[in-house]
C-alpha cells in the first residue's frame, strides 16, 4: 500500500473532522436555553447570571468560543456537565467504554457468523438453503431494534424462566460473568440486525465473483474448489462487507439509543438523550464529536482494508 494513498486518506479525515467540529459547535450553540441560566436557575438575579456567562466564556465573540473550544478539546478537556458538575471527558468516556463493549460483543459476533453464513448461502445459490437463509435474512432486516428486543426479552427474561438478565449492567472489572450475561441480551438485539445486512452482502457480491471469468479461469486450470473460494473469490466478495462493518461501528456506537433505554445500559445512548433532555451543552458536544472521530477512523481503516484486498482502489 502506498503512503501517498494513506495521507490521502488521513487528509480527507482531518478535514471532514474539522468540518464536523465546527458543525457540532454552530449547532450547540443556537440551541435555545442559556447555560448560565441552567447551572443558576431560573431565579438567578441578572448580576448573577452576568458574572456566570463571563465565567463561562458566553460573553466572548462566537469565533472565540470554538477556538476556546476546540483547544480544550485537544488537550482532552472538553469542560464540565452544566448538570452533573463533573468533567465531560470523565463521563463521556466511561459511557463511551461501556458501548463500546457491548458494540465489541456484537461485532464479534456477526462477523463470525455472517460472512460464513452469506458464504455458505452463495455457494448453495438457488437451493433451499439459500432460500432458507435469505429469508432469515429480510426478516432480521425488517424487524426494528425495539421488536427484536422484546422478543427476546419475552423469550429469554421473563419472570418465571429468567433465563438471562432482563437489563442493567455489571462493570466486567467487578464480575465478568455478570457482565457477559447482561450484555448477551442487547448483544443480540444489535447482532441479529447487523447480521442480515452482512450476509445478504457477503451473499451477492459472492454470487457475482463467482461467475467471473478468473474464477471459471481458476476452475478450468484444476485448482482445488476450496482454494478457488479462499484465494480468489471471498478476499475479491469481502471489500463491500468490510464498508458495511465500519459503518455498523459508528451505528453500534451511536446508533442504539432504543436498545441501551431498553436493557437500561449506560452507554452513549442513554448520555446522549439524557444531554439532550436536560440542554447539557458541554455533553452533547463532546458525545457528537465523539461519534463523528469514531465514524472517521473506522471509515479510514476499512478504506486501507479495502485498498488491501482490492489493488484497483488505491491506484483509481
Amino acid at each position: 500500500m502506498s503512503l501517498a494513498y494513506f495521507l490521502r486518506r488521513l487528509g480527507a479525515v482531518l478535514a471532514v473532522l474539522c468540518i464536523v467540529s465546527v458543525a457540532v459547535f454552530a449547532i450547540t450553540t443556537i440551541l435555545p436555553g442559556n447555560a448560565a441560566l441552567m447551572i443558576l436557575g431560573e431565579n438567578a438575579s441578572a448580576e448573577n447570571l452576568a458574572a456566570m456567562e463571563r465565567q463561562l466564556g458566553l460573553d466572548q465573540p462566537v469565533l472565540v468560543q470554538y477556538l476556546h473550544w476546540v483547544g480544550g478539546v485537544l488537550h482532552g478537556d472538553f469542560g464540565t456537565s452544566l448538570r452533573l458538575q463533573l468533567p465531560v471527558a470523565q463521563i463521556v468516556g466511561e459511557a463511551f467504554w461501556n458501548s463500546m463493549a457491548l458494540a465489541a460483543i456484537a461485532l464479534v459476533g456477526v462477523t463470525v457468523i455472517a460472512i460464513p453464513l452469506g458464504t455458505f448461502a452463495a455457494l448453495k445459490r438457488g437451493t433451499i438453503w439459500d432460500l432458507g437463509i435469505g429469508l432469515i435474512s429480510y426478516v432480521g432486516t425488517a424487524l426494528p431494534e425495539f421488536v427484536t428486543a422484546t422478543l427476546l426479552l419475552v423469550f429469554f427474561a421473563d419472570p418465571v424462566r429468567q433465563l438471562l438478565p432482563a437489563g442493567g449492567f455489571v462493570a466486567p472489572a467487578e464480575d465478568f460473568g455478570g457482565f457477559i450475561k447482561h450484555a448477551i441480551l442487547p448483544s443480540a438485539t444489535l447482532g441479529l440486525i447487523l447480521m442480515a445486512h452482512i450476509s445478504r452482502q457477503v451473499r451477492s457480491e459472492l454470487s457475482e465473483v463467482l461467475t467471473s471469468d478468473y474464477v471459471r479461469a481458476a476452475r478450468l486450470k484444476g485448482v482445488p474448489e476450496g482454494r478457488v473460494i479462499r484465494r480468489h473469490a471471498l478476499p475479491n466478495s469481502l471489500a463491500p462487507a468490510v464498508a458495511v462493518i465500519s459503518l455498523d461501528i459508528g451505528y453500534l456506537l451511536g446508533g442504539i439509543i432504543v436498545v441501551e433505554e431498553i436493557f437500561a445500559w449506560p452507554g452513549l445512548g442513554r448520555l446522549l438523550i439524557y444531554a439532550l433532555q436536560n440542554r447539557d451543552l458541554p455533553v452533547i458536544q463532546a458525545v457528537t464529536l465523539l461519534l463523528a472521530v469514531v465514524y472517521a477512523i473506522t471509515n479510514l481503516i476499512a478504506d486501507l482494508i479495502i485498498a488491501k484486498l482490492d489493488p484497483r482502489v488505491r491506484y483509481a
